[in-house]
């Protein structure tokens, strides 16, 4: 999945290439079907998220939401103009829309970032989700997959969801959208939060990414017959159907997991 998810970001970014929009990164596969727990085989949603850096001449800061009406910490994305006179002094392609606002106005009579995927100054989830359907509905039939796998639009609001199929086979396909937090492996991501209504410009913070690569550690120590993960994709299927949050029970084993040695986990 994430083999076919490289190949997309690369056909975004070709067509991206010299624009002023946000620049799609390297997909990274998150969630309990790249853990290697996922409760029911038979519902595996791949969620894949993919970093979005800001395009030449533009910024990203992160505000953090203080009202306390969501659970959690959430953000907002604020979109500021930088400076690329250097770029441009140096023969490169990038006109300084904060020293030539005269050019920006006139670029807001065409599609630009700001006026597309923003509202107001803040990054858009809803406006990033259906930019990305967008992408996928007409780069699909370049991807090298495209002749062997039939794609399915799926609706999501603050995601783009979509089901490929090939025979009896298929899959199902989450894309979610983030915004590292400085070099680190926490982002703030499209993902709903856990409150019944999010405004699209609200972006929770997310340890997906984290989560992931503390599980691909944790497997490289364990002795080959573990069953942490095993363990775990039990105990979160009999929890199917109860008011019992699977990320919790997921919080609780990787808290073990870091206070029981490696050597305790096996047959």
């Amino acid at each position: 999945t994430t083999d076919l998810m490289d190949i997309c970001i690369l056909i975004f970014q070709h067509i991206l290439s010299n624009t002023f929009y946000p620049e799609p990164q390297r997909a990274i596969g998150v969630g309990s079907a790249f853990e290697g727990w996922s409760p029911r085989e038979e519902d595996i949603v791949y969620r894949v998220l993919v970093p979005l850096i800001p395009p030449p001449g533009h910024t990203f800061h992160l505000e953090m939401d203080t009202s306390g009406q969501i659970p959690g910490r959430n953000f907002s994305i604020r979109v500021e103009l930088a400076c690329t006179c250097p770029r441009e002094q140096q023969g490169e392609n990038t006109l300084c829309f904060l020293h030539h606002p005269e050019e920006q106005q006139r670029g807001n009579e065409e599609p630009t970032f700001l006026n597309t995927l923003c509202t107001g100054s803040y990054l858009d989830v809803e406006k990033i989700a259906r930019w990305f359907y967008q992408l996928v509905s007409a780069s699909w039939s370049v991807v090298p997959h495209s002749h062997i796998w039939h794609l399915v639009l799926l609706p999501s609001s603050r995601s783009c969801k979509f089901k490929l199929t090939r025979g009896r086979e298929s899959l199902t396909v989450e894309i979610l959208f983030g915004v590292r937090e400085g070099d680190s492996d926490i982002f703030v991501s499209s993902q709903h939060t856990e409150s019944l209504f999010t405004p699209s410009t609200m972006w929770p913070e997310t340890y997906a990414v984290a989560e992931m690569r503390f599980f691909r550690h944790i497997t490289s120590q364990v002795p080959r017959d573990s069953w942490h993960l095993r363990c775990l994709q039990l105990l979160a299927r009999a929890l199917v159907g109860f008011d019992f949050s699977t990320y919790t029970l997921k919080t609780i084993v990787m808290h073990l997991l870091n206070t029981i040695p490696v050597s305790g986990w096996h047959r």
